[in-house]
């Protein structure tokens, strides 16, 4: 799992993980990302992992920033 790999040299705590593997896992189902070898599920990652660092820990939150980046 991109998520995974790319948190390995961050500091999040337990719960903030798992709320980010929640909102990554929304928005991979929601985009159809499907395919663990799609490059995009690497830039979905790196937008939960961006939102995170701002503060946000809610699942639906960072599911909705994510979303709303990768929009941009």
């Amino acid at each position: 799992m991109p998520l995974n790999r790319l948190l390995q040299d961050r500091a999040f705590d337990a719960d903030a993980t798992a709320a980010m593997s929640a909102a990554f896992d929304d928005v991979c189902r929601a985009l159809g990302l499907a395919d663990r070898n799609d490059p995009l599920r690497d830039l979905v990652a790196r937008q939960i992992i961006d939102c995170a660092q701002l503060g946000e820990r809610d699942p639906l939150r960072l599911r909705d920033c994510a979303l709303a980046a990768l929009r941009t």
